[in-house]
């Protein structure tokens, strides 16, 4: 078994060049074929990579779909985004762990299976949906649940198992100028080809076209500093790491507009690098440009149909050397996994990933459009902005300027989930209201909406009049309906639990802040919480908002602030004395943490 076990290993090594930096695709591969990374797969990756053994253990223990013990030959992963749970996945879960007689998380003796819960899988619209050894199966209900209890037991391959069961709807609700558009492959790059590189970032800017990732940064800008900084090697790299829960759009273009995406990259590489003049020559011959697509684990079913589509451009002239026979406009995009790890959606933790690190985020500045992929200059954008980018070149900025508002132009694609009669993607011109998204939807007796994921922004019946703009409601693509029935505690509960679980650890604000403002939760939850406590909250939530290294520990509290706003009747029912007294012991809470550093300011 150990020969066999070095034997693939150095298989693996060769196939990726003996590469330090594509360390995590080497261990995703080889966990796909144990279901777990053997010590003797270290060991061997160590001496060929010239790493140390405790460096790959570290980037083993960071992404949580990488494991040191094995799962089992049926690794069952649950979504367990409120969501889901608000469709019975809390049941499912119990379901599967009783008939397969498996505690959670913990491996059948016999080796057969490991039942789990995991982060939103970007299936929302179609839940309770679950991963098996990766693969989702979505719509679980007790009949489906039996069955695949019976595969199981009787040891049946995936690949025998019902073609339904990992059927994937696209759940298309409402369509606008993105999901219209019928343009040609390579349009876009003859438009570069025939306008020049200069004119059509003009249009990018003109467009005013910001990033569809949410934090709505001028793309043109971002292309600009990566055009302007000093190399001879530049990256073009799409994010589509969508680990916001409840967010599920970049998916669907993924499935049904692969080839916009891929082209909005190439323009971009175009435009960064391989400059073209108006008549169509390279200008600067020398400058080297490089991509990838950052696809999140839980898409690794996307992973072969998006190869494919890069081959059928390679083989179209649209990707590769010389494209559309430009001599010297070369540019060509790896896929890149993730491993389950929320914050690599931050664009510079994506970067330590994608040089196969631990997915930590970097100080900034030097933001990665001036030093990124291997300290060269790198822009970094969400799948949705790419798609747009195409669209302009394609079509021009007037075009795109005729819908939406005078600061956010274009429209929004949104992952519509929860409590509606017609959940799934629908794209919107910004300015839209929320109401009339909620009618559009079938959404009736709605108390809230949680805009952009757990890090967005809960927002009340009495404000949805207000509407989808980067002046307004910035909608990252997350939009969950919650009904009068709905306890928003839950939301809260299991929201607090999501940033607990995915703290990459490196800050103390954040790492210490969440597991406390979880505690606290839990503690209202359970009507044992004071007046005290929640003041306390809010002093925590200023902290983590004004000390965290990076985005998720300053927006980790951003639910509990919201809904303590906007309805503080929800807490004042749950507690359980009226004076300010305060039953949470948080010196006492703290006093493993200062044990364990040995200082005690922490």
């Amino acid at each position: 078994m150990v020969m066999k076990i070095n034997q693939f290993t150095d298989e693996i090594i060769l196939l990726f060049n003996q590469r330090p930096d594509k360390l995590l695709q080497m261990l995703i591969k080889i966990q796909r074929q144990y279901s777990y990374i053997p010590q003797q797969a270290i060991t061997q990756l160590s001496r060929k990579l010239l790493l140390t053994e405790a460096n790959i253990l570290s980037v083993i223990g960071f992404y949580s779909f990488l494991h040191k013990k094995s799962r089992g030959s049926y690794d069952l992963r649950i979504s367990d985004n409120i969501t889901d749970q608000m469709l019975g996945s809390t049941a499912i879960t119990s379901m599967f762990s009783n008939k397969l007689s498996v505690q959670l998380a913990i491996p059948r003796k016999d080796g057969r299976v490991c039942v789990d819960s995991t982060s939103c899988i970007g299936m929302s619209d179609q839940g309770p949906a679950m991963l098996v050894n990766g693969m989702p199966v979505v719509s679980l209900n007790k009949k489906r649940v039996e069955s695949i209890c019976q595969l199981i037991e009787s040891n049946s391959p995936l690949n025998q198992w019902p073609k339904s069961f990992f059927h994937i709807k696209n759940n298309i609700q409402r369509k606008d100028i993105l999901l219209t558009d019928c343009s040609d492959n390579g349009a876009a790059i003859s438009a570069l080809i025939n306008q020049g590189s200069q004119n059509i970032h003009q249009q990018i800017e003109h467009s005013n076209l910001r990033g569809r990732g949410g934090a709505g940064f001028h793309t043109s800008l971002k292309w600009r500093s990566c055009k302007d900084a000093i190399a001879k090697r530049r990256y073009v790299v799409c994010n589509a790491d969508e680990g916001e829960p409840g967010t599920f759009k970049d998916r669907v273009l993924l499935t049904t507009q692969p080839d916009k995406v891929i082209e909005g990259m190439t323009l971009c590489a175009g435009i960064i690098g391989n400059e073209i003049d108006n008549n169509g020559r390279l200008e600067n011959s020398d400058q080297l440009t490089g991509g990838f697509i950052y696809l999140r684990g839980e898409y690794e079913y996307l992973y072969k149909s998006l190869q494919r589509v890069l081959q059928r451009r390679r083989d179209a002239g649209l990707l590769g050397k010389n494209i559309l026979g430009v001599k010297g406009f070369d540019f060509d995009i790896e896929i890149h996994l993730g491993a389950g790890a929320y914050i690599c959606g931050e664009e510079s933790a994506l970067i330590e990933s994608l040089e196969g690190k631990r997915g930590i985020p970097r100080n900034r500045p030097p933001f990665p459009a001036i030093k990124g992929y291997n300290n060269q200059p790198t822009v970094v954008n969400n799948v949705e902005t790419f798609v747009n980018a195409t669209l302009i070149a394609i079509h021009g900025a007037c075009w795109f300027k005729k819908i939406g508002t005078a600061q956010s132009r274009g429209s929004k694609l949104l992952s519509i989930s929860g409590d509606c009669d017609r959940p799934g993607v629908y794209e919107f011109p910004f300015g839209t209201s929320i109401r009339h998204i909620l009618d559009d939807c079938g959404a009736q007796n709605v108390q809230a909406v949680q805009v952009s994921g757990p890090a967005g922004f809960t927002i009340p019946a009495q404000d949805f009049d207000r509407y989808i703009g980067f002046e307004d409601v910035p909608a990252g693509g997350s939009f969950m309906i919650f009904n009068q029935q709905r306890n928003l505690l839950d939301m809260v509960k299991n929201f607090g639990e999501f940033f607990v679980n995915e703290s990459c650890g490196f800050c103390t604000p954040c790492r210490v802040g969440c597991s406390l403002l979880m505690q606290m939760i839990d503690r209202v939850h359970q009507k044992i919480s004071t007046n005290h406590e929640l003041c306390e909250i809010k002093k925590l939530s200023h902290l983590m908002i004004q000390t965290s290294h990076c985005g998720l520990g300053s927006s980790a509290s951003n639910s509990v602030m919201d809904t303590l706003k906007y309805f503080p009747k929800l807490y004042q029912q749950q507690l359980n004395h009226s004076d300010d007294e305060s039953l949470f012991d948080l010196q006492g809470e703290l006093l493993q943490a200062r044990q364990l550093t040995g200082d005690d300011n922490v």
